[in-house]
């Protein structure tokens, strides 16, 4: 998980953040994006895709990268703009975002994905990155708990879409819930699925 990491120490680069985001593909909810820069003097065991990580383990992990990592940073994009300029661009803002509020300085990035972020600054997309490389991953981590624990707030004060169960994603309950109830703000009205969805933000 540290080896694209420990080539780029090795060619000088002494501050390199991980990006990643969580929320693409729901149909209700913010997408949020996180940066970390890991301690190369102290790496963290278990680092791995969120998705692939039990919620438990999501958090045990969370609280070591928060203790742990130099540095730390978030950032969400709402529905509202996110139906205005897509949910690609959208991720994106989210992880310019987060990049920039890293405590400085920075000398590379390492993006999950196949796509650069709108950042003047040395980068690489990784695709899958969140399985390959330990920054990454930290940053998925960090990125989908904090939405989780976001939706979950939602739920509260939305409790007829389930949204603590399914985190906004398009199950078989969340529609029926959208269908008996009407969507609320946090839904993405150019997301099909959504009443009088046009379809273009999926």
């Amino acid at each position: 998980m540290y080896a694209l990491e420990r080539r780029l120490f090795s060619e000088g680069h002494r501050s390199v953040a991980g990006v990643d985001e969580a929320g693409r593909g729901p149909l209700a909810g913010p997408v949020v994006a996180a940066a970390v820069v890991l301690d190369p003097e102290d790496p963290i065991e278990g680092l791995a895709d969120s998705k692939k990580l039990t919620p438990k383990r999501r958090e045990s992990l969370l609280a070591e990268i928060e203790g742990r990592a130099l540095s730390v940073a978030v950032a969400a994009v709402g529905a509202r703009a996110i139906e205005r300029i897509n949910i690609l661009q959208a991720s994106l803002r989210a992880m310019a975002t987060a990049v920039r509020r890293l405590d400085p300085p920075l000398d590379y990035l390492l993006i999950d994905g196949n796509k650069k972020i709108p950042l003047d600054m040395p980068q690489l997309a990784v695709v899958s990155g969140d399985s390959t490389c330990a920054c990454i991953a930290a940053a998925s981590i960090v990125a989908k708990v904090v939405r989780d624990r976001l939706m979950e707030r939602f739920d509260r004060r939305f409790p007829v879409y389930g949204f603590a169960r399914h985190k906004g994603y398009p199950t078989r309950a969340h529609l029926e819930a959208i269908r008996a109830n009407g969507p609320c703000f946090l839904h993405r009205r150019t997301f099909r699925g959504v009443p009088g969805a046009s379809g273009a933000g999926t």
